[in-house]
């Protein structure tokens, strides 16, 4: 008997294993979103997005200036020192993290990056100069009139500048010509009569004048056009190197131009609360020009203070594009954390 029933057990349980297939599984209900198969997307790693950029830049100016003839070798050492000095290079990063918030080319927006610093180091060379700031470091080196001279300083952020504008009309590919010619027009704004040039003629001009002859209103027009103009083209011409909209590139000026005044405001706290070695050059420069600074009209805790609002407004101007604006925002909080 006992025989009998274990030979009838196998079919018996492969009868019930085929019941129990046949039936739906019971559904059950997660009570722990983080217990969801779909992993959230990693977090933004500002460091590593940075040091990206950084890599990618720093090759592509070594390879944009090179001594055609042996009469160019001196003005082109000149150039290349002070190009590839290092520095932080924010703004070719703010012209790549445009670029791709609008899906981008990296390899279309590389030429006009170069040509930003470009820019920016002319306006640093001819900056440290005896006739306007006279100062004899620049990122921890000698500045390149130090070396160089006056005469060759001055020809060299020339070069630089004009070099500039040759370097994005030769070298971008791939990229409609109409969007090449806005960006070569929002590069001249940027460092003419009413950007970098201007604003610098306007700060100037207002030294030792004192904080009474000076307003609120002078000071931030100074540094929306001496500072904020060429962040406002390094957002403006990677929005634009990549198809964005008319709308959308005033959304990413916005932003730029609250970064821009934050990046001064960051730079005016740090001229009196950090030292020469931390800052690469010279330390307390615009006390002693008597300049008049955020600092100076509003004290250091409320200069610290505009400078978040100021990052959060450029923030909530990107509001809309969600993650894909992660990097400008990262580097907008970079912007006033930073301690050079």
């Amino acid at each position: 008997m006992i025989n009998r029933l274990l030979m009838l057990l196998p079919a018996q349980l492969l009868a019930l294993e085929l019941t129990t297939a046949s039936r739906p599984l019971p559904t059950r209900t997660c009570r722990h979103p983080c217990m969801v198969a779909s992993a959230a997307p990693p977090a933004f790693d500002l460091a590593t997005y940075m040091e990206e950029k950084r890599v990618l830049t720093e090759a592509a100016l070594d390879a944009s200036l090179k001594s055609s003839c042996k009469e160019t070798e001196i003005i082109v050492e000149s150039m290349r020192y002070s190009l590839m000095a290092g520095g932080k290079r924010v703004r070719p990063m703010l012209c790549f993290a445009a670029t791709e918030m609008f899906g981008g080319s990296l390899e279309a927006a590389t030429p006009t990056a170069v040509a930003l610093e470009m820019i920016h180091t002319m306006s640093l060379i001819h900056d440290d100069l005896p006739a306007m700031d006279n100062d004899d470091f620049r990122r921890g080196k000698p500045t390149n009139h130090v070396l160089y001279g006056d005469d060759v300083a001055i020809l060299a952020g020339d070069a630089l500048l004009s070099t500039a504008f040759e370097h994005v009309a030769k070298e971008t590919k791939g990229v409609p010509a109409e969007r090449v010619v806005r960006v070569l027009a929002a590069l001249g704004t940027s460092v003419g009569a009413v950007g970098l040039a201007g604003g610098q003629v306007m700060d100037l001009k207002c030294e030792g004048q004192g904080a009474d002859a000076v307003d609120m209103e002078t000071l931030t027009w100074i540094h929306t056009h001496k500072t904020a103009a060429l962040l406002k083209a390094a957002v403006s011409c990677g929005a634009i190197l990549a198809g964005a909209t008319d709308e959308q590139v005033k959304q990413c000026e916005v932003y730029a131009l609250k970064i821009g005044l934050a990046f001064q405001v960051a730079d005016d706290i740090l001229d009196v609360t950090a030292s020469t070695e931390e800052l690469g050059k010279t330390a307390g420069k615009d006390l002693d020009a008597d300049k008049t600074t955020y600092p100076k009209l509003l004290g250091l805790d409320r200069s610290r203070e505009v400078a978040q609002e100021l990052v959060d407004e450029a923030k909530a101007a990107l509001a809309s594009y969600g993650d894909a604006a992660a990097p400008l925002n990262g580097l907008a909080d970079y912007i006033i954390n930073r301690s050079n």
